[in-house]
């Protein structure tokens, strides 16, 4: 299951470094106008979890059950990787028309705007989805770093999935299910400082085409804002805690109870910022919809509010949106329009 390439760009942290100023493609106008709140009241919720999902999307959490010691080598080993020399790095680049290794994603034309970010995407599960050519051999112990921290990271995401699912009214079973040898992918992100920090974006505002993703500052520096209620709140990264998102499809899948919240990230003048982001999705042969056992549990929620998809015609969507700039676009497009609406 493919979900597309993209065209190779400069090296972000190469140029970070140079004394020549930031590229115009990376300056990004409309940040300007940008609200962001600096209300103490606007914060991602760090407990009740349904609430969390239902009215925030995205919430904290401690106490996950993922040794101190698999994070803390999972965060040395990735910044150790992006301290490499740009060649080194390079041996694992993105191939032709793949997403996969280390680059960009989603650059589609020349005169499209950049984020100012490096990456490294790979394939964690299952097990037979992997590139090992991708996955870095050095430093010599990421790629079991990498192997133990995508297995504990799924039993994490499963647990939530549990208590989600419950939260909902539904044995969890039927929502365990889809997501059984489901995929999850990780994407370890580098942004260098940046002297036009203000005028340039780390990863440019979307929701997460994914079920649930659970993201992990490799270091203190803040920069990733979620959308409420108008305005961009930042996110303060709790330590030792893991940030969870709802996904477009555990919004579909909960029938538009759970909501996939807009994001962005920002970067720093002085500092960088790294973090690793583990995307979990169901099986390939999972059908995307909402859940027929929550349709029939409550009759309030009897109507399906999206229509129903295979998780491969999904991705492609997906991507197609995301290439034409529709951040949210499938999640409209599988809406289905009461006569209120329309």
């Amino acid at each position: 299951m493919e979900v597309g390439g993209s065209l190779p760009v400069p090296n972000v942290q190469q140029l970070a470094s140079s004394s020549e100023g930031v590229p115009v493609r990376y300056i990004r106008p409309e940040l300007e106008l940008e609200r962001v709140s600096n209300d103490e009241y606007d914060r991602i919720p760090l407990i009740d979890l349904h609430s969390a999902c239902k009215d925030w999307g995205f919430f904290q959490v401690i106490n996950h059950g993922v040794a101190e010691e698999v994070i803390l080598k999972m965060k040395a080993d990735i910044q150790e990787f992006f301290g490499r020399p740009l060649e080194e790095k390079m041996e694992y680049a993105q191939l032709p028309n793949g997403i996969e290794g280390y680059g960009q994603a989603f650059v589609v034309s020349e005169e499209q705007k950049l984020d100012w970010g490096d990456m490294l995407y790979i394939n964690a599960q299952p097990i037979n989805r992997r590139n090992m050519r991708l996955w870095p051999s050095s430093p010599s112990s990421i790629r079991a770093s990498l192997d133990q921290y995508s297995i504990e990271l799924e039993k994490v995401a499963r647990s939530l999935m549990t208590s989600m699912a419950k939260n909902l009214g539904v044995e969890p079973e039927k929502l365990l299910d889809l997501f059984k040898e489901g995929v999850q992918t990780v994407r370890m992100n580098y942004y260098p400082p940046c002297e036009q920090a203000s005028k340039v974006i780390g990863i440019a505002p979307h929701s997460d085409g994914s079920g649930l993703t659970l993201l992990n500052q490799v270091n203190e520096v803040q920069g990733l804002q979620i959308k409420k209620d108008g305005k961009w709140v930042p996110v303060d990264p709790i330590p030792g805690a893991f940030i969870v998102n709802v996904g477009d499809i555990i919004e579909i899948m909960s029938n538009g109870v759970y909501k996939s919240i807009e994001h962005r990230a920002l970067v720093n003048h002085k500092k960088e910022r790294l973090s690793i982001a583990a995307f979990h999705d169901p099986n390939v042969d999972a059908m995307i919809g909402p859940l027929p056992n929550l349709l029939i549990k409550d009759p309030k929620k009897q109507a399906p509010n999206y229509k129903s998809i295979s998780h491969q015609d999904f991705k492609k969507l997906g991507r197609k949106m995301k290439l034409d700039g529709k951040n949210k676009g499938l999640i409209q497009y599988l809406k289905i329009q009461t006569e209120k609406e329309e």
